[in-house]
Protein backbone atom coordinates (compact mmCIF):
# COMPACT_ATOMS: atom_id res chain seq x y z
CA UNK A 1 0.00 0.00 0.00
CA UNK A 2 1.27 3.32 -0.80
CA UNK A 3 2.30 6.79 1.42
CA UNK A 4 -0.67 8.23 -0.38
CA UNK A 5 -3.67 5.69 0.16
CA UNK A 6 -2.50 5.37 3.82
CA UNK A 7 -2.67 9.07 4.04
CA UNK A 8 -6.40 9.23 2.64
CA UNK A 9 -7.23 6.45 4.64
CA UNK A 10 -6.36 8.42 7.50
CA UNK A 11 -8.41 11.30 6.02
CA UNK A 12 -11.23 9.41 5.66
CA UNK A 13 -11.37 8.17 8.96
CA UNK A 14 -11.69 11.23 10.32
CA UNK A 15 -14.99 12.12 8.01
CA UNK A 16 -17.47 12.08 11.16
CA UNK A 17 -21.07 9.78 10.40
CA UNK A 18 -23.17 11.99 8.50
CA UNK A 19 -21.18 14.16 6.58
CA UNK A 20 -19.61 14.13 3.41
CA UNK A 21 -16.53 15.32 1.34
CA UNK A 22 -15.45 15.12 -2.04
CA UNK A 23 -12.83 13.29 -3.65
CA UNK A 24 -10.46 16.66 -4.26
CA UNK A 25 -10.90 17.97 -0.87
CA UNK A 26 -9.94 14.62 0.69
CA UNK A 27 -7.09 14.30 -2.02
CA UNK A 28 -6.20 18.06 -0.52
CA UNK A 29 -5.76 16.94 3.07
CA UNK A 30 -3.84 14.11 2.40
CA UNK A 31 -0.81 16.33 0.54
CA UNK A 32 -1.82 16.27 -3.26
CA UNK A 33 -4.50 18.75 -3.99
CA UNK A 34 -4.53 17.58 -7.49
CA UNK A 35 -4.91 13.92 -6.78
CA UNK A 36 -9.24 13.03 -6.86
CA UNK A 37 -8.87 10.56 -8.68
CA UNK A 38 -6.24 9.09 -6.76
CA UNK A 39 -8.09 9.16 -3.91
CA UNK A 40 -10.95 7.22 -6.35
CA UNK A 41 -8.32 4.96 -6.98
CA UNK A 42 -6.86 4.36 -3.31
CA UNK A 43 -10.95 3.80 -1.85
CA UNK A 44 -11.35 1.52 -4.65
CA UNK A 45 -8.47 -0.62 -3.38
CA UNK A 46 -9.41 -0.77 0.62
CA UNK A 47 -8.36 -3.87 1.79
CA UNK A 48 -10.93 -6.65 3.02
CA UNK A 49 -12.43 -5.85 6.35
CA UNK A 50 -11.35 -2.07 6.29
CA UNK A 51 -12.96 0.29 9.03
CA UNK A 52 -12.62 3.31 6.46
CA UNK A 53 -15.49 5.09 5.61
CA UNK A 54 -15.09 5.11 2.01
CA UNK A 55 -19.14 5.61 1.76
CA UNK A 56 -18.40 9.48 3.14
CA UNK A 57 -16.71 10.24 -0.14
CA UNK A 58 -18.76 11.80 -2.63
CA UNK A 59 -18.31 13.66 -6.42
CA UNK A 60 -18.19 17.81 -6.00
CA UNK A 61 -21.75 18.02 -6.67
CA UNK A 62 -22.65 16.03 -3.59
CA UNK A 63 -23.38 12.81 -5.73
CA UNK A 64 -22.48 9.19 -5.99
CA UNK A 65 -19.74 8.78 -8.54
CA UNK A 66 -20.69 5.53 -10.81
CA UNK A 67 -19.23 2.40 -9.81
CA UNK A 68 -18.54 -0.11 -12.10
CA UNK A 69 -19.82 -2.48 -9.55
CA UNK A 70 -23.06 -3.13 -9.60
CA UNK A 71 -25.11 -2.16 -6.63
CA UNK A 72 -22.13 0.01 -5.37
CA UNK A 73 -24.02 3.58 -6.18
CA UNK A 74 -27.35 1.82 -4.00
CA UNK A 75 -25.09 0.37 -1.41
CA UNK A 76 -23.56 3.67 -1.05
CA UNK A 77 -26.56 5.62 -0.62
CA UNK A 78 -28.16 3.30 1.27
CA UNK A 79 -25.20 3.81 3.89
CA UNK A 80 -25.20 7.73 3.65
CA UNK A 81 -28.98 7.52 4.32
CA UNK A 82 -28.54 5.26 7.45
CA UNK A 83 -26.62 8.21 8.72
CA UNK A 84 -29.00 11.02 8.20
CA UNK A 85 -27.61 12.39 4.67
CA UNK A 86 -30.58 13.48 2.28
CA UNK A 87 -30.41 13.45 -0.93
CA UNK A 88 -32.36 15.97 -3.40
CA UNK A 89 -34.19 14.65 -6.39
CA UNK A 90 -31.21 15.12 -8.74
CA UNK A 91 -29.35 13.01 -6.56
CA UNK A 92 -27.15 15.50 -4.14
CA UNK A 93 -26.71 16.34 -1.02
CA UNK A 94 -26.43 19.88 0.58
CA UNK A 95 -23.08 20.55 0.86
CA UNK A 96 -24.03 23.60 2.78
CA UNK A 97 -25.93 21.09 5.44
CA UNK A 98 -23.43 17.69 5.46
CA UNK A 99 -20.56 18.64 4.08
CA UNK A 100 -17.52 18.18 6.17
CA UNK A 101 -14.94 21.06 7.10
CA UNK A 102 -12.04 19.48 9.28
CA UNK A 103 -11.85 21.45 12.68
CA UNK A 104 -15.47 21.63 13.27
Amino acid sequence: MSAFSERVYDCVRRIPKGRIANYGSVAALAGEPRAARGVGYALSHLPSGSDVPWWRVVNRRGAISTSRVSGMAQWQRALLESEGVVFDDAGEASWRRFGWVPGE
